[in-house]
């Protein structure tokens, strides 16, 4: 496969996952704004017949006020995510990914008397949805296709751990490993082949959360991203990407009572770096810094990680 082709692909799932989500992403309090479709599946994502299989490990962290017995505290949130996702593509239009993702979480509350910590594990919502590209530019000499339009459509399932338990009573929403809510995604995303060196694409993405059996329920969540790849050298692929997010407050009950310390915008700035170890196998790093917000409430964003490897069958 010609090297330009690879790196258009490359950079056209990094579009689809900037907004597939997701939260890595999925929907909760330390979410972070980009996608990882794009950083789990590589660049041939619109391969008949080709699977892929994608490791990652992500550091998200944060902090919030929080309220007890009208005492006022803060909790920061760490979670260390493990995720596995799967993807097949058919007819070279339609791709299906699997995304499985596994939690360990620590919540440190404090008050001015003391802090309490929790910390807990287990697997997180699972993720189905599908990728169909919508339309292309004509195979042309050199370049081949420069441009796509693609959609997404995909479910996130309430199968992850949202009872888990401590001291006899259930945790925190916010340790749990999982939302517990079924939520739906969708979006489009866009691409173009500069030369055979760099690409741009952009995408956009909602995604509408349902409500827990323990009547919390997430912010809706829009995103939209940009980004710029170039090819650095013959192994190494480097990318900047600004990530925009905007949510809406989480409400702790059926009555819809709202967190004031949820939700708001923010903007990330996003250098990732991609290594070509061989035909099958890449290494991915990434870094997502905050550097413009306008939180509810008072919150914190910290910067997230990303690592991974992605193997292509």
């Amino acid at each position: 496969m010609p090297a330009s082709l690879c790196r258009l692909r490359f950079v056209f799932m990094l579009a689809i996952l900037a907004f597939a989500t997701s939260r890595a992403a999925s929907a909760c309090s330390i979410c972070r704004c980009g996608d990882p479709t794009f950083n789990a599946l590589g660049s041939n994502v619109y391969s008949s017949g080709q699977l892929h299989l994608a490791l990652d490990w992500d550091r998200f962290d944060k902090s919030q006020a929080t309220e007890e017995g009208g005492e006022a505290g803060r909790d920061e949130e760490v979670e260390n995510r493990y995720t596995a996702t799967l993807s097949y593509s058919y007819a070279e239009r339609v791709v299906g990914v699997v995304r499985l993702p596994y939690s360990t979480r620590t919540l440190t509350t404090s008050f001015d008397d003391g802090s309490d910590e929790v910390r807990t594990s287990g697997f997180s919502d699972p993720e189905i949805y599908t990728l169909v590209r919508l339309w292309s530019s004509d195979f042309g000499p050199g370049l081949g296709r420069r441009a796509w339009l693609s959609a997404v459509l995909g479910v996130k399932t309430p199968r992850g751990s949202n009872r888990v338990r401590r001291n006899g009573e259930r945790a925190d929403e916010h340790a749990q490993p999982g939302t517990g809510s079924t939520d739906l995604f969708g979006g489009l995303s866009s691409i173009y082949l500069v030369d055979d060196h760099s690409s741009i694409f952009a995408s956009a993405q909602y995604r509408g959360t349902g409500r827990n059996a323990f009547g919390y329920r997430y912010g809706d969540i829009a995103t939209v991203n940009l980004a710029y790849e170039r090819k650095l050298t013959e192994k190494l692929d480097g990318v900047i990407e600004a990530n925009y997010r905007s949510a809406a407050p989480d409400e702790v009950d059926g009555a819809g009572e709202r967190d004031p310390n949820t939700g708001g915008k923010i903007l990330y700035l996003t250098p990732r770096a991609m290594f070509e170890v061989s035909s099958r196998v890449v290494l991915r790093v990434a870094a997502q810094i905050p550097v413009w917000k306008r939180l509810h409430g008072i919150q914190r964003e910290k910067a997230n990680l990303n690592a991974g490897v992605t193997l292509l069958f």
